[in-house]
């Protein structure tokens, strides 16, 4: 075990920040066109970097929108291939007065570092550039072979990610990929996610009148956009918060015994989760506990209502139309297109016939398993325990990362899931942080995961 790469990584920690919080300060936003220009500063920046810490072969591999950022070390024969993926676009940051800080100013405030990208994901895949920087530096090698894959639209549903996988198959080929893309439990409780929900997004527009209409004059006799849309929204759940839309739940996979049992014993109190949200009291389907809902059972969330007027003051408008954002998070044996065609068949269904609907489904991706007992796994568990002082727990994660599934059904790639943040980093909402002793933990558990794979055969 490389302690010199350890010592190298701790002992430039203030440096690191300082690149860190300059990869940070370019606000690279994939889904506003304004931010364009940024995107690929960054990407620039991040191919420069893997340069200068030693990385080969680094190039931007282009797509039809944002381009990937790719560059590898490939001189440990007989030895496995491990490809890190990330990705180095951002969540937009509205609404921006909430922010207590300039959102791409990164800011200091005790422990964490606040600012947009911080912890999602720029904070987590640069850990595993700086620990490939300490053992090249120190060892002047690696303990296996390294390829580097960061991309510039996960943010955005990875639109582009799977003819880019096409293209490039024999560049990217290899035998495991992690991804540092999530949270552990605590700063002193590492965790391995082994299973990610998949995502349906689509947008829900209802017409009624041809233009906006005088409320006084036309109000009683025409059915208000608005609250026909509302009347939809509602009606997609039930009062026990289950999912009404016929079929949704036929394929859900249901928990294995000792899942379960795993899943019971983990460090969770609902108390506690309650007091993280801020929310008032708990909701959801009463008939599976909290852990379920979040990592095992598939969801339907609206996220946004547009319509009307909703400026200062009145104005008594019936609008012309109104539109709502929706997604469905999915889990283990559903899939993204069937769910997409049975929602979209159901919000028709419910329609009121006084207004014209049109559901519009703009991504959808299947949810993932990976192996809890796959030798990279084992691995990545003998780093976590050697760089947090302490075993991780196994755990199914609801949010969605479009890659793993790609990447395990098209290239029969093994992923194993390695988050570097916290469950309160704050990730899409205004004063996102990075808690920095986790971020140099994570440095040092991934010089621990590249040497344990060292340990294992081609």
């Amino acid at each position: 075990m490389s302690q010199a790469a350890l010592r190298y990584a701790q002992e430039r920690r203030t440096q690191t920040l300082d690149e860190l919080k300059d990869l940070i300060r370019i606000p690279s936003v994939s889904t506003l066109p304004e931010h364009r220009a940024d995107m690929l500063a960054a990407a620039q920046w991040l191919l420069a970097h893997c340069k200068i810490i030693g990385l080969e072969h680094v190039q931007l591999l282009k797509t039809q929108g944002h381009p990937c950022v790719y560059a590898d070390w490939l001189h440990a024969p007989g030895k496995p291939t491990v490809l890190v993926y990330g990705h180095y676009d951002v969540q937009p940051v509205d609404p921006l007065n909430e922010w207590k800080s300039p959102p791409f100013e990164p800011t200091l405030q005790g422990e964490n570092l606040i600012a947009r990208g911080s912890s999602d994901d720029k904070g987590q895949v640069f850990a595993h550039l700086k620990a490939v920087q300490a053992l090249l530096q120190t060892d002047g090698k690696l303990p296996v072979n390294v390829k580097f894959l960061i991309e510039g639209e996960e943010e955005i549903g990875s639109l582009h990610l799977r003819p880019t996988l096409e293209a490039h198959k024999q560049l990217l080929r290899s035998d495991v990929c992690v991804i540092s893309d999530g949270n552990i439990l605590s700063p002193a409780q590492p965790l391995i996610v082994y299973g990610l929900r998949g995502l349906v997004y689509s947008e829900i527009e209802v017409q009624g009148p041809s233009a906006d209409l005088h409320s006084g004059r036309y109000g009683g006799a025409v059915h208000n956009p608005m609250q026909a849309l509302c009347e939809i929204l509602a009606a997609l759940h039930d009062g026990n918060g289950t999912v009404t839309i016929p079929g949704f739940y036929d394929r859900v996979r249901k928990l294995p015994a000792d899942e379960l049992q795993a899943m019971n014993q983990l460090p969770f109190s609902d108390q506690d989760f309650l007091q993280e949200m801020g929310a008032p009291a708990l909701w959801g389907e009463r008939q599976f506990s909290v852990l379920e809902r979040l990592g095992a059972r598939p969801t339907l969330e609206i996220h946004g209502i547009r319509g009307g007027f909703t400026g200062e003051g009145a104005k008594t408008v019936i609008p012309a139309k109104a539109l709502a954002k929706v997604s469905m998070r999915l889990v283990a044996n559903q899939s993204g297109a069937e769910i997409a065609k049975l929602y979209a068949n159901h919000v028709q269904s419910i329609a009121p016939r006084t207004v014209k609907v049109q559901v519009r489904i703009l991504q959808h991706a299947d949810p993932a398993l990976t192996e809890r007992d796959h030798p990279a796994t084992q691995a990545a568990a003998r780093a976590y325990e050697a760089s947090f002082g302490a075993k991780p727990c196994f755990m199914l994660e609801g949010g969605s990362i479009p890659v793993v599934e790609m990447l395990q059904k098209r290239f029969k790639l093994p992923v194993v899931l390695m988050g570097f943040g916290l469950p309160d980093d704050r990730l899409h909402s205004p004063n996102e942080k990075y808690h920095l002793p986790t971020f140099y933990k994570g440095i040092d558990c991934s010089i621990h995961f590249l040497q344990e794979m060292g340990k294992i055969g081609a």
